[in-house]
């Protein structure tokens, strides 16, 4: 989870530089296809054969539609707010995990730990400081990709063990990049740059990178412990958006990561009991 938060922070980071020049379907589309490519060519190199049915049936195929959506509403709310407040709003995710799976997947979730994860929560809301310029309309859409992306993760332990991973992946990457068609279909199309083939390439290889690492990790272990080390990227967002941006959390700001990043620890510590 923690190499897949890494991979996801970075791959945001290239879109949102790309976004400032680029149409967005455009954008999620092409990088959607150097993604497909990535993952086809991982395919090859491993020597696996998969069949295309089991790409768009059953729980697999609910699985790449949610994902589909839910990165094209986070992708859009991205490219109007700064890289750490959609990290921060992201947050919210391992909540929503924790109560999803309560209640889907039969998972008990003690008193503790829904202590500890309410804290995390608390500090998110810290962070992006509801009723300030910070938390418009774009915060609520990237919200509506929170919770699209919790009942993805959720909807992936519903996948059988024997389908590879690999194959949950490659069906993920198809949907975005059909989706994203469309999208692009109603903008239109713009002539591209070497610098904008550069950053999409990157952002697609994080991405493609980051879809089998969080399929490994959602799959394994107890989903409700698994999800709160997707905090990590929270640190990384911030980094990178004062080295970019400039964007710099404030004191409010800092007093919810100090809290989400608690939060965190004492979960980790505790193994997610």
């Amino acid at each position: 989870m923690v190499l897949a938060m890494t991979a996801f922070t970075l791959n945001d980071t290239l879109v949102k530089v790309a976004s400032e020049t680029m149409l967005t379907g455009q954008l999620i589309f092409l990088r959607g296809v150097l993604a497909t490519a990535f993952v086809l060519g991982a395919l090859r190199l491993a020597g696996t054969t998969l069949r295309p049915r089991s790409l768009v049936t059953g729980w697999v195929a609910v699985r790449a539609v949610t994902d589909a959506f839910a990165t094209v509403v986070f992708l859009v709310s991205l490219f109007h707010l700064p890289l750490a407040t959609a990290s921060a709003i992201n947050m919210v995710t391992p909540l929503v995990i924790a109560a999803m799976a309560a209640w889907w997947l039969g998972e008990r979730v003690s008193a503790w730990r829904w202590t500890i994860i309410g804290a995390g929560f608390g500090g998110v809301l810290l962070i992006i400081q509801p009723g300030v310029e910070g938390f418009n309309g774009w915060a609520w859409l990237c919200l509506a990709g929170t919770l699209l992306t919790a009942s993805r993760d959720i909807i992936t332990r519903r996948i059988p063990p024997e389908v590879p991973s690999i194959a949950i992946t490659l069906a993920t990457s198809v949907a975005v990049t059909l989706l994203a068609g469309g999208l692009m279909l109603l903008e239109g199309w713009k002539p591209m740059t070497l610098r904008e083939w550069a950053l999409l390439v990157g952002a697609a290889a994080f991405l493609a990178a980051g879809y089998q690492l969080i399929i490994r990790a959602t799959r394994s272990g107890d989903i409700s412990a698994v999800a709160p080390f997707r905090y990590v990227c929270l640190l990384i967002a911030i980094a990178l958006g004062w080295l970019i941006w400039g964007h710099v959390p404030n004191v409010i700001g800092w007093a919810g990561i100090a809290l989400v990043i608690g939060a965190g620890l004492v979960l980790l510590r505790q193994g997610g009991r």
